[in-house]
Parts: C-alpha cells; structure tokens; sequence
C-alpha cells in the first residue's frame, strides 16, 4: 500500500491563498475533484496554463467519474459541460493596488479524443496569478487526501482550513462561514451544523493530513462565531490510519 500510497501522493494541489479565501463559488464534489486534478498538472517551472492532455481512465478514477457503464463518455462530457458553464467571483490586485472583482471561468474549450482514448483541457488563463510563478501566500497540499471525500463541502472547508493551518486556528462569522462554503439555504445554526459541519469534519479528520476542532461562540442567544483549531497529522501512525481508511473508502466506491 505504501508505494500505492506515494504515487498518489505526486498529485499535489498549489493555489495562491486569493483563490481559496477569497473566492466564493459553488462545485458539486465531482466538479471540485476535476479542478483539483486539473491544477495537479500545472508544474513549478510553468510560467503559462498550457493545455494538459492525459488519459481519460485516468481521469475519470481520479475525480470520481464511473468509467464502467455504457454511457460513460456521455457522463464524461456532460459533467465537463457543467464545469465549463460555470464562473466564480474573484477579487483581484489592479496595476495602481487597488482591488476588482471579476468573474473567473475554470477551464477553457476540452477536447475529447474517444478513439486515443486521452483529454486535453486548458484550465483559464485568467487563473494565472493564482497558480503560477508563486513567491509567497500559497498553499499546497496533496489531492489524495481529498479523494474518498464524498461531500462537496468536505473539499472546499479542507481548503479552507489548509490555508490557515500555518495560523493554527482561524474564527469566521457564522454568516460569512456560510457565504464561503454556498451554504446559506441552511438558516438555522442545527440544520447547518447536522448537513454541513459534522459531516465535512468527520471526512476532513479520517480522510485528510490535518485534524480539525472547533469551538462556538454566542452573542445574546444567537451563535455568532466559529473558531477552528488545526493541527497537522506528524505522527507515523496516525498518518498510515489515515492512508488505510482512504483506501478502504476507494476500493468500496470502485465495488459499488
């Protein structure tokens, strides 16, 4: 399992912090898996988004994508459609320092090639600042640690909280907690807490390289704030239970 293991672990995902603090946008966990990967590609020494071809079984086991039945290529296709449809809010730095919000794509035209068997996407070129040529506030991490992660929130607060682990801890409104994870049709704190936090936290604590708390805070009888404490897995053993339930998770997934 262990080479298994650290082949996986050459997927690794670098984001300046803009792009996962600031941003505010809304990917099934399908659609966030396929961003992920795509950003896998960009290398260190890339000083443009270039257009990344790869195999489409590769593909499609690392984002989750079912490969086996008869209409996989149409599945393929419309879950790529989806993707390229959608844009998300970006504040950006201007030329004078100033700021700008803009609308930013994922990725730019696909291209599917059924007979070879391989994909070749090119992921926005306004996503640039964010990816490329990186000198300081990014975070990296590995997208192994997000694949047996079944809900769409799971990923994005995993994100989230990588980006502040350096910090130990980070303390978000109630209402702006919401706003970053799309998650304010769930009004009352119970609701929010029952379908979004326990679950996310559970999967982010068996399934990812850090372990997360969290504590509530109250003004008058409303719950106001959320500070999350987070700390690394260092130790060995912790660590390879972690890689164990990932692959007990992959392997029923590839069973069902």
């Amino acid at each position: 399992m262990i080479n298994e293991v650290s082949m996986k672990q050459n997927y690794k995902v670098v984001k300046q912090n803009d792009l996962i603090q600031k941003s505010r946008y809304n990917l099934s966990m399908q659609e966030q898996k396929i961003v992920l990967y795509l950003i896998t590609k960009v290398k260190p020494e890339d000083t443009d988004l270039h257009l990344y071809e790869f195999k489409i079984k590769d593909f499609c086991e690392i984002c989750g994508i079912d490969m086996t039945s008869g209409k996989n290529y149409t599945m393929l296709k419309d879950t790529i459609k989806k993707l390229a449809d959608k844009s998300n809010w970006i504040t950006i730095k201007t030329e004078n320092g100033g700021e700008i919000e803009t609308l930013l794509r994922w990725i730019e035209k696909p291209y599917i090639d059924k007979k070879s068997g391989t994909i070749k996407i090119r992921l926005d070129r306004d996503m640039k600042p964010f990816l490329l040529e990186l000198k300081e506030r990014f975070t990296v991490y590995n997208l192994y640690y997000t694949l047996a992660m079944k809900s769409k929130y799971s990923i994005r607060l995993y994100e989230i909280l990588k980006s502040y682990e350096f910090q130990r801890s980070c303390t978000f409104e109630i209402d702006e907690f919401k706003m970053m994870l799309c998650a304010e049709t769930y009004k009352l704190f119970g609701h929010l807490k029952e379908k979004v936090l326990d679950i996310s936290l559970r999967e982010i604590n068996d399934f990812g390289d850090i372990i997360v708390t969290y504590e509530l805070k109250k003004k008058g009888r409303k719950i106001n704030t959320i500070t999350f404490k987070i700390r690394a897995k260092k130790e060995i053993k912790e660590r390879m239970e972690t890689f164990r339930k990932i692959e007990k998770r992959i392997s029923s997934d590839k069973k069902t």
